[in-house]
């Protein structure tokens, strides 16, 4: 691949791979060095995840998002999982082109799929490449906290299983703890909504994470309402292909009188300090926040990664696109920062 030297915004950084690890036939890994002055800048949670610029001879360059398969609290190095998608410009291209000693673009970690406390009791369910994140959470979970884990696992065959020796010596080394449950399609079929009840129902008091194929996450979502679980305690990490280019600097927009005259105003809690500002009605939060110096947390601009979530807490706003939330969540107050827009005149909005 051609060496990338100098990173795009001010944003990104460039990162040497230092290793690619061959997780099964069509995944592999990418672990990167991270030099001491980027250090702070990509200290990360389980669960979350990078935002590569991946070269495109058609476009000048991709960007996609890959789930930090490592974990902060038992991996010195950083490390993203990448599955081959069928016609995935992408995912084909990194496994196919990076080498050890390459260099790639990547924003600093984002996401919001990450628990809030490693000692729950956690549920966590995966299919295919999902397992990344999961797999990020739950070695955190088993160096830091003190809860009980139980692992479900859906995937073609045994040859798809990625992580599956690393699952073998975490289920030894935590035999009291954890409990990994494997999904096999060519055994079993496709699971069902009444089949993932059935065989989570005695863990239907722990916190749930999923994350792989809408389909699957669909039926587990299912499956767990019928145990009664509430929504708030169930976590789904999503992720779509991003068409905008997160890498570009966001030139700050221009307001006019009349514009200024109606605009709302805002509190914003960011990091535990609150910010005051006020918010032209055009102008979605994302937007206003940059245009003030705030180190708001966002990568696609476009409403497909979750990375700007935050929580309404007084007023009003509307949104251009929210798919990735689910009406329960939108109902909870959740919202995109890249795609809200006020409508009342005052909001307390918190990151």
């Amino acid at each position: 691949m051609t060496t990338v030297d100098v990173p795009h915004s001010s944003r990104s950084a460039v990162l040497r791979v230092s290793a690619v690890i061959n997780e099964t036939a069509d995944s592999c890994s990418l672990v990167f060095d991270v030099p001491e002055d980027l250090r702070e800048r990509f200290t990360y949670q389980p669960g979350q995840f990078l935002t590569l610029r991946i070269p495109s001879d058609l476009t000048g360059s991709v960007a996609r998002c890959y789930s930090l398969a490592s974990s902060p609290h038992t991996d010195d190095k950083p490390k993203v999982t990448i599955k081959r998608t069928v016609d995935g410009y992408a995912s084909n291209w990194v496994c196919d082109n990076v080498k050890a000693g390459d260099s790639v673009e990547v924003l600093p970690p984002s996401g919001v799929f990450t628990p809030k406390n490693l000692d729950e009791d956690m549920l966590l369910f995966a299919a295919g490449s999902g397992i990344t994140p999961v797999m990020s959470i739950l070695k955190s979970a088993l160096a830091r906290g003190n809860g009980r884990i139980v692992v479900v696992y859906a995937n073609r065959d045994h040859d798809s299983v990625i992580f599956a020796q690393e699952l073998r010596e975490l289920a030894d080394k935590h035999p009291q703890r954890l409990v990994v449950i494997h999904w096999l399609e060519h055994l079993q079929g496709l699971p069902t909504a009444d089949a993932l009840a059935a065989l989570v129902a005695p863990y239907a008091s722990h916190e749930a994470f999923m994350c792989g194929p809408k389909p699957f996450m669909d039926r587990v979502h299912d499956a767990l309402g019928q145990l009664g679980m509430p929504r708030n305690r169930t976590h789904a990490e999503v992720f779509n292909s991003l068409s905008g280019d997160p890498f570009a600097d966001v030139a700050p927009t221009e307001i006019t009188a009349e514009e200024a005259a109606d605009a709302a105003s805002v509190e914003v809690e960011l990091d535990g300090e609150t910010h005051e500002m006020t918010w032209p009605r055009s102008q979605t939060l994302v937007d206003i926040m940059l245009s003030k110096g705030l180190d708001v947390p966002y990568s696609c601009l476009e409403g497909e990664c979750g990375s700007c979530a935050c929580t309404v807490l007084e007023g009003e706003v509307e949104m251009e696109n929210a798919e990735i939330l689910d009406p329960e969540d939108i109902a909870n107050g959740y919202i995109l920062g890249c795609q809200a827009r006020p409508i009342t005149d005052h909001l307390k909005i918190q990151f």
